[in-house]
């Protein structure tokens, strides 16, 4: 009987033990990689996510949010892909779905080296002017094209640049006469314009709001099926079919995910799941979503995974 009971006790331990080490809890500083320089919308969505994890006391956590912008960001993707020991499960890593272009475009990294954790929101882009620039509204940049005048656009890199492609390709011109000129940052962008180094800048409306209320930049192009009515400041902008017709809408919503090494281990990435789903029922990340013309659009460990393997499929074979 005795024994029966020592071997039940053994049994009730390994169970108890094992129970504790499915378990994660942060033992040390966790760093928040950004591939972009700071004051854009990657940097923002990061500090955005630490800012409420502390304030709202989520977690008691300490967080380093690492600028790390070399190599067009893929130094920072391949810094978090490949991470091991214990940085693989106290590092994160903001994506989006241009990030994860170019890292396709130029690098043999791919989706299989992260860990998917949860994706966050869903943003959309437009085109702004200065008021003292030489056009005036999308139509006049639409004819400049026409006579064969170039025209120098900015923006950051990444999805950015995969739209204004497409918005080319809609109205049937190439890189080569609508010259852009890529930044580290959409702040980077913004400065170009405002110093009237270029003639028109893409950027996602919740960087554009405070300029079109101080009127240093006009909204004249919304890079998605419908105005952005419910910003007054940028509701002016028309779609592409609304300036011409002849040409459909463009728009590439742009996701934003929190990814991490892919040695992280399952409990980890269910804790940083979890914590992530937490983030996103705050009040002030509803405030963030609002300020920032985003799309609330979460999904969980599992869904994102699914998600982001399949926009790299697709991705993929549009390259073909």
């Amino acid at each position: 009987m005795k024994k029966i009971l020592s071997i039940a006790l053994c049994f009730a331990l390994l169970a108890t033990f094992a129970a504790g080490a499915a378990e994660f809890t942060p033992a040390q500083n966790v760093t928040f990689v950004v591939s972009s320089s700071p004051g854009g919308g990657s940097d923002a969505f990061a500090r955005t996510i630490t800012n409420i994890i502390v304030s709202e006391k989520l977690a008691d956590i300490n967080f380093i949010v690492n600028n790390l912008t070399d190599g067009n960001g893929e130094v920072s993707r391949l810094t978090v892909a490949t991470a091991g020991g214990r940085l693989a499960n106290h590092t994160l890593l903001s994506m989006n779905s241009g990030d994860c272009g170019d890292m396709l475009d130029n690098t043999s990294n791919r989706i299989e080296n992260f860990t998917p954790i949860a994706t966050m929101a869903v943003d959309k882009q437009l085109l702004m002017i200065t008021p003292e620039g030489k056009y005036k509204s999308f139509k006049e940049i639409l004819d400049a094209l026409a006579a064969g005048t170039p025209v120098v656009m900015s923006g950051s890199k990444g999805s950015d640049t995969t739209t204004v492609e497409a918005l080319l390709e809609e109205i049937g011109y190439d890189m080569s006469q609508k010259k852009y000129i890529a930044y580290d940052s959409t702040g980077d962008a913004i400065t170009a314009i405002l110093g009237n180094h270029v003639d028109v800048v893409i950027v996602k409306p919740g960087s554009a709001i405070e300029y079109a209320e101080a009127k240093s930049l006009i909204p004249v192009l919304a890079l998605s099926d419908k105005r952005f009515s419910d910003v007054p400041v940028l509701a002016d902008a028309p779609t592409l079919n609304e300036v011409d017709s002849k040409y459909k809408n463009v728009e590439r919503p742009i996701w934003r995910s929190v990814v991490a090494p892919g040695s992280m281990s399952p409990a980890a990435a269910k804790y940083w799941g979890d914590l992530m789903q937490k983030v996103t029922e705050t009040k002030a990340w509803a405030e963030y979503i609002e300020k920032n013309s985003l799309l609330r659009d979460y999904r969980s460990l599992a869904d994102t995974k699914a998600y982001i393997t399949a926009f790299e499929e697709q991705y993929l074979a549009a390259q073909e």
